[in-house]
């Protein structure tokens, strides 16, 4: 078996080393397969995903239901009791350290062997019926925090689909008559977002001013859903792979459903005031990553458990830094700029003008390199290439860069004329789509192959020789 390279410093020595769970991995997929042998819309589905969009029909999956009598099974595989509000007399079982599907375990079904419910999970329930022509009764108005409805039943098996606001659990509770026309509002609040001031503590705390507002009219857990879902707009709207991959996504009615981590690029000078407000949104704070003098940037990683959203916040670091919580104190300015600063310096912070530098979605990695080469995108070399994780970005979307962002880094002494000759004809490389396949249910990253893309993508190095 591969061990997952020691990535990061853990706040708590040990609780983000993350596993390897290929047992358990193994016992789902074979669960699932089962059902799909059963159930031929499942399967038909399932190859659509497959070849029409690069993606696994593992990775939909929300959840399954077994019988009861299996228990012993789930425990030697490395699942446990959950804690999630469910129906009762259903009981809830996860890995509490790996991405993989959760298992329901009602009382009163009958002991039997395959799964007798599959529930995938695409983004909007609606989009999903109407891109695959059927019309069903979805439980749960719009606003409710869970909503299911039932794709069809083959053979004494059943194919649901959910879609979650915000929740982890597993109640279809009917919202308040006003709740989905406040959901309405929040989400026209971050979509409407000013991200170009004069300057960008000023952005900051017009960020800070809506999410007040967004917070008086839903839950925490409800607005950090709607926040990502609108920075997945904006970053679309400015890549070019993200479109097409979207485009083939959501002709199935899937959406973004198979987001892995969202990657936003900050100054130095603003690093603490996004965190800060990531922290708003309900994400704690999980592993920090510290490359240290060669590489010269570090990165918080942030998770929101019961929304499902993960942040990579990646910020330039200069030695003396690595030994500290650099998210938690302020970062005086540098003498001169690495990748990162490079970067939000000639395009704008992440969560400013610039959109997020990528989404990384996870996907059968060979196969989406293939489709995306068919329609004309181009995939950089794989950055990460082990038996439980791969990675490779789309080639980057360059960008044009203002003139006066070049002036400001050329009279400070931060680029080269040359360089800014460069920037003004060429532009400077912005976002990426990222292709990730997770195996084992791994949910951490891998600090050298991190530091080699972040050097691949310096903007110097981008540049024509003129």
């Amino acid at each position: 078996m591969s061990v997952p390279p020691a990535a990061s410093q853990d706040p708590v020595p040990g609780a983000f080393n993350w596993p390897l769970a290929y047992e358990a991995e193994h016992f789902l997929r074979g669960e699932i397969e089962t059902f799909l042998a059963r159930h031929g819309g499942a399967r038909r589905l399932a190859e659509r995903m497959r070849d029409e969009t690069g993606t696994d029909f593992y990775e939909w999956v929300d959840h399954l239901v077994l019988g009861p009598g299996r228990e012993a099974e789930l425990r030697a595989v490395g699942l446990t009791l959950a804690t999630e509000a469910a129906p009762a007399g259903v009981a809830v079982w996860h890995h509490p350290r790996a991405m993989m599907p959760r298992v329901l375990v009602p009382a009163g079904l009958p002991a039997a062997g395959g799964p007798a419910v599959l529930a995938i999970k695409p983004e909007s329930l609606d989009e999903f019926l109407a891109k695959q022509g059927l019309d069903r009764a979805i439980e749960g108005r719009p606003g409710a925090r869970l909503r299911r409805v039932v794709l069809g039943a083959v053979d004494g098996v059943q194919l649901e689909a959910v879609d979650r606001l915000g929740y982890h659990g597993f109640l279809v509770d009917e919202p308040a008559t006003d709740f989905a026309t406040k959901v309405g509002q929040a989400r026209a609040f971050f979509h409407a977002r000013r991200r170009d001031f004069g300057d960008d503590a000023s952005g900051f705390a017009h960020a800070d001013k809506v999410l007040t507002a967004v917070l008086a009219l839903v839950p925490r857990d409800v607005a950090c859903e709607l926040f990502f879902a609108e920075e997945r707009v904006f970053w679309e709207t400015r890549n070019h792979a993200a479109r097409v991959q979207k485009r083939r996504q959501d002709a199935l009615g899937l959406g973004w459903g198979n987001h892995d981590h969202h990657t936003f690029r900050c100054s130095r000078k603003h690093f603490g005031d996004l965190v800060n407000f990531l922290g708003r949104l309900g994400l704690e704070k999980r592993e920090r990553f510290y490359a240290g003098d060669e590489a010269g940037w570090g990165a918080q990683v942030m998770e929101a458990p019961a929304v499902g959203i993960v942040v990579f916040a990646d910020v330039d670091l200069q030695p003396g830094e690595v030994d500290i919580d650099f998210a938690a104190q302020p970062l005086t300015p540098m003498p001169a700029l690495r990748t990162v600063g490079l970067w939000c310096a000639l395009h704008g912070d992440s969560f400013l003008q610039a959109g997020m530098h990528h989404l990384e979605a996870r996907f059968d990695f060979a196969r989406l390199r293939e489709q995306l080469a068919a329609e004309g995108i181009a995939t950089m070399k794989p950055f990460s290439d082990f038996p439980f994780l791969k990675q490779a970005f789309t080639e980057g979307e360059r960008w044009t860069v203002r003139p006066e962002r070049i002036a400001a880094l050329l009279q400070a002494g931060l680029i080269t004329a040359a360089q800014a000759g460069g920037f003004a004809r060429e532009g400077a490389i912005g976002s990426h789509l990222e292709n990730l396949q997770r195996k084992g249910g791994f949910k951490g990253f891998n600090q050298k192959a991190v530091s080699a893309i972040i050097a691949a993508t310096d903007p110097r190095l981008q540049q024509s020789a003129h």
